[in-house]
């Protein structure tokens, strides 16, 4: 890939095209992202680039973490986070990159950790339909059914969809597209849902599979 950048989701709304139709969007305050490192194959293995993103104070991170800002000579930040870009040499330690790396039109992927929702049963965990509602049935309704026989193989099976931790899944949502970008704001629209809550942080790179 040769753009990434960093940002947090702000929330979803919804744009008019120029012929009428109505574009669902969710707004992504991307950058500005200091430059905090630059990976290159030869002293690395492979080429990234290391970014900041939402300054915070110095009392908020640790002597590890404030080290890294304070040699690159950045300002501390809160999120730090490393990029796969193959073009790394148009960046040095210190540069800025900001939504304008992006334009109307682009195919972007989109990665972030998913709204948690606890321990959840199987029917909002899996979409599994609930038992009948006649008599001799239940008294459970929301239950996940047979566990299969008890004399063999006398165990459930791995992969089964039962009941447990539902969310906070790291997921990447591909080949979205940039409908908008608002250099003045660091705003960039994209086209459809993106993985995480409002103030959620999430990674944007330009598409792997775009056609």
């Amino acid at each position: 890939m040769n753009k990434a950048i960093i940002g947090r989701k702000v929330g979803m709304t919804q744009i008019f095209a120029e012929d009428g139709k109505v574009i669902p969007v969710t707004v992504v305050e991307a950058g500005p992202c200091p430059v905090v490192q630059v990976k290159t194959v030869e002293t690395d293995g492979y080429s990234a680039l290391k970014l900041g993103f939402i300054e915070t104070s110095e009392k908020k991170l640790n002597k590890p973490e404030l080290g890294q800002f304070t040699k690159a000579k950045v300002k501390p930040h809160k999120v730090l986070k490393e990029v796969r870009i193959d073009a790394v040499e148009a960046y040095k330690v210190g540069d800025e990159v900001k939504a304008d790396i992006f334009a109307a039109g682009d195919r972007v992927d989109v990665a972030g950790v998913t709204k948690g929702h606890g321990y959840t049963g199987v029917i909002k965990r899996w979409n599994q339909h609930r038992l009948k509602e006649s008599h001799g049935v239940g008294p459970v309704h929301r239950e996940p059914g047979s566990m299969g026989a008890n004399s063999s193989p006398s165990r459930v099976f791995k992969q089964k969809h039962l009941a447990g931790q539902y969310g906070v899944e790291n997921v990447t949502i591909q080949n979205l597209e940039v409908v908008r970008v608002d250099v003045a704001r660091n705003a960039i629209l994209i086209k459809g849902a993106i993985p995480g809550v409002k103030g959620s942080v999430v990674t944007i790179c330009d598409s792997v599979k775009s056609k």
